[in-house]
């Protein structure tokens, strides 16, 4: 066990992406088995990270040196490694083909949906500028909201708060997306763009998407994404000094 204690402490990063992965393969697995993809993996295992999280020391799971390393892989560099990645796979001539509409859909989604984080975040008692802001980041997607929860200095409960809020969402847009695609003509790429620019997160919009129509995926995910990129720019920046001028 010693032995065992010291190869996980000297290879911490290594540990912390093989956790990730037995994670993801479970709940991947179980999403799509026993839920039959009405919830998709990513979001039953950023629930599962929080409890796991919750149950660990300040820094999470990261408090005890087994686990070290997922302060390295969980830390700002990698994260938004992973968000310039992301926003990569998608191309802007592609987004242009939805016209006027389409770049509108972004903007007004980001607006819309960041007040009402900040609404929710008022609700819960919060009432300050960085709070609020990072709590209605975090309503736009998981991504954005510790994304700007770190920008503005907030804190690690708080960043908490706006990636379960996202999580939330997520899950509510996977449930009700081919419930009401339908009724929204939510039937073919160019009502999938706007869907993914007006809904935003990407893993809620691709899932939600796969169990209407598989062939609109790529279509609400891409926008989606650009999404991602439009949050970030926009919530710990303007949208924050709008919140420190309302309060």
């Amino acid at each position: 066990m010693v032995e065992l204690e010291q190869i996980f402490t000297k290879n911490g990063l290594i540990v912390a992406f093989l956790i990730v992965g037995i994670l993801m393969l479970f709940f991947n697995w179980f999403s799509r088995n026993v839920l039959n993809n009405r919830i998709p993996g990513v979001a039953l295992a950023i629930l599962a990270a929080l409890v796991i999280a919750y149950f660990g020391g300040e820094k999470g799971i990261a408090s005890y040196p087994l686990f070290a390393g997922m302060a390295l892989l969980g830390g700002s560099m990698l994260r938004d490694f992973t968000v310039v990645a992301t926003a990569m796979g998608a191309s802007f001539d592609e987004l242009k083909k939805t016209g006027l509409v389409g770049v509108l859909s972004l903007f007004i989604g980001v607006s819309i949906t960041f007040f009402i984080g900040v609404v929710i975040g008022y609700l819960m008692g919060y009432t300050d500028p960085v709070s609020l802001t990072t709590i209605g980041a975090g309503a736009c997607t998981y991504i954005v909201g510790p994304i700007t929860g770190s920008a503005l200095g907030a804190s690690t409960d708080l960043i908490a708060i706006s990636i379960a809020t996202g999580v939330v969402k997520t899950i509510f847009v996977t449930i009700i997306t081919p419930i009401v695609a339908k009724r929204i003509g939510l039937d073919n790429p160019g009502s999938a763009m706007i869907f993914g620019g007006l809904i935003g997160t990407t893993s809620g919009v691709a899932a939600g998407l796969a169990a209407t129509d598989p062939k609109l995926v790529p279509y609400g995910a891409m926008t989606a994404t650009f999404y991602t990129g439009v949050g970030v720019l926009l919530c710990p920046s303007v949208f924050f000094v709008v919140v420190r001028l309302v309060f």
